[in-house]
């Protein structure tokens, strides 16, 4: 027998909507995304909710629809850490309101599914999670066609910048601020021991890829999407943020290079890519693995999320060659933007398990943390404004992409 989930008691309704709210945001969700889906979800709990969301936290107020205008408001005041990617517990916190909305579940049993999803990860979950920084790595650096010692330094790089950030999320909480700046400091040291005492490296593509995981492209495109829906905060905020972690890998990075000069190192730097095509297919697909296992995509979706990744990255790939970069980027958001939409609405499931590794590889991010250390490096403001400026139009063309997306298909429930 089915429930009707708006007969449950006002409180126990909108504690349910305030723990969907914590889940969608430490899951992630941008602003527009997240207000959309808990108006869609209060309206049909019978409830008016007006939500205010930035990065750090949401305000929401609650009162009855068709209630008295003297009815009091509840509003919630909720602090919360920054969002992370983690696509299996959004996948199960939409299944959760799916099923307390259909009446399946009743809303009590539904709150209780969403706090227990908060169970911290096994030992082979951060294992595995040490395992995709490396694999990121390697698989950037494949498809940036480096040399096999570029590619190796690379792969290294970021396998230690995972388990040193481990150690730092399970022990060393007051390092957590800094774990940029010691993340590109590692790749730094690394790709200067080698490039010094082995063989000359393609040095700063090295370190971007080494710390391509680290690298806010996503949150700078997320920033500047809430920016165009109107979310001024929170997408000034989410911006802010974006360019602080730029910054500081930049500050981590310039560590290192100045300590090895104080210290009599030079390392050797070539510009050399002579790999074939097929290293960059390899790439492609240990890119699209990793990006799995650092989503945490649950076991039923890793196949999904590798060809959203590889779709995304082909399309791009494929026009650009005809039309060049900014086209390619534009054609590969718009596609995968309308295959996200489309997955949710025939599938029923958060199109962000297509869309999310769809565009993950047309973010911006290597390049705005290139132009800063061009700035940083040759000390001229010159240096890094001719990739600024491909910065600013990939990322319109990728803004663009989505937007026109979603015009051309919405998503069932904004997820």
């Amino acid at each position: 027998m089915l429930n009707n989930p708006a007969s449950a008691p006002i409180d126990t309704r909108i504690d349910f909507i305030c723990e969907l709210a914590e889940r969608l945001h430490s899951y992630g969700t941008t602003a527009q995304r997240l207000e959309s889906a808990l108006i869609a979800v209060a309206r049909q709990l019978e409830i008016e909710c007006d939500p205010w969301s930035n990065p750090t936290g949401m305000i929401l107020s609650f009162r009855p629809i068709g209630g008295k205008a003297k009815d009091p408001e509840t509003t919630r005041l909720i602090r919360l850490p920054l969002g992370e990617n983690a696509l299996h517990k959004l996948a199960e916190t939409d299944r959760i309101a799916e099923e307390v909305l259909s009446g399946k579940l009743d809303v009590a049993h539904g709150h209780a599914q969403l706090q227990a999803l908060d169970r911290p990860m096994s030992r082979m979950a951060r294992w595995a999670q040490v395992l995709g920084f490396g694999l990121a790595a390697f698989g950037v650096a494949c498809l940036l066609r480096l040399p096999w010692l570029d590619v190796a330094t690379a792969a290294v790089a970021g396998l230690s910048i995972g388990l040193v950030l481990n150690i730092v999320n399970l022990k060393l909480d007051g390092l957590k601020d800094a774990e940029e700046v010691i993340a590109a400091a590692i790749a730094t040291l690394i790709t200067v021991v080698v490039s010094t005492w082995i063989e000359p490296l393609n040095f700063n593509t090295v370190i971007i890829a080494a710390v391509i995981v680290l690298l806010p492209g996503m949150g700078i495109t997320n920033a500047v999407n809430e920016l165009t829906s109107q979310h001024l905060v929170s997408g000034t905020s989410r911006l802010a943020g974006a360019l602080t972690v730029v910054l500081k890998l930049a500050i981590g990075m310039m560590i290192i290079t100045t300590l090895a000069k104080v210290l009599g190192m030079h390392p050797q730097v070539r510009m050399d890519r002579p790999q074939p095509l097929w290293v960059e297919g390899l790439g492609m697909i240990t890119a699209a693995y990793s990006f799995a296992i650092l989503f945490r995509a649950g076991a039923r979706d890793y196949a999904l999320v590798m060809m959203a990744a590889i779709t995304g990255y082909l399309v791009s790939r494929l026009v650009a060659m005809s039309l060049g970069n900014v086209a390619g980027v534009f054609a590969a958001a718009f596609c995968m933007t309308l295959l996200g939409n489309y997955y949710a609405r025939a599938f029923k499931r958060p199109g962000a398990l297509v869309r999310l590794p769809g565009i993950i590889m047309l973010v911006p991010g290597s390049l705005s943390f290139r132009s800063v250390i061009n700035l940083l490096q040759q000390q001229s403001t010159e240096a890094g404004t001719s990739i600024l400026v491909d910065v600013l139009n990939v990322l319109l063309a990728l803004i663009a992409g989505i937007l026109l997306g979603n015009l051309m298909l919405s998503s069932r429930r904004s997820l």
